[in-house]
């Protein structure tokens, strides 16, 4: 079970690293980041989290608040699998956790 929440927390990481990296880019680059390549690819990597967050938000929530909320539900799961990897590790001791 520690490899599967190892696995969680690091796809949380990518993906919140890639939307973070996004809005970044997307604020320096202004209006021409959709022809930006680095953003384009970041998008990539963070759009399968974006559509499962538009999926799981209703039809209220505006298109352009969705990367947030993907980026929110990512820093939640992404907590929840250190959390549990601190405890599994304390319980079957830090030694066999390296």
């Amino acid at each position: 079970m520690l490899a599967v929440a190892s696995t969680i927390k690091l796809i949380a990481e990518i993906a919140l690293m890639a939307l973070l990296g996004q809005w970044l880019l997307g604020l320096l680059a202004g209006a021409k980041k959709e022809r930006n390549l680095f953003y384009q690819v970041l998008q990539i990597i963070g759009r399968p989290f974006v559509s499962v967050a538009r999926l799981l938000t209703p039809k209220l929530v505006l298109d352009r608040h969705v990367p947030l909320v993907a980026f929110l539900l990512l820093l939640f799961i992404w907590l929840g699998a250190t959390l549990y990897k601190i405890q599994t590790c304390l319980q079957i001791g830090v030694e066999l956790c390296r």
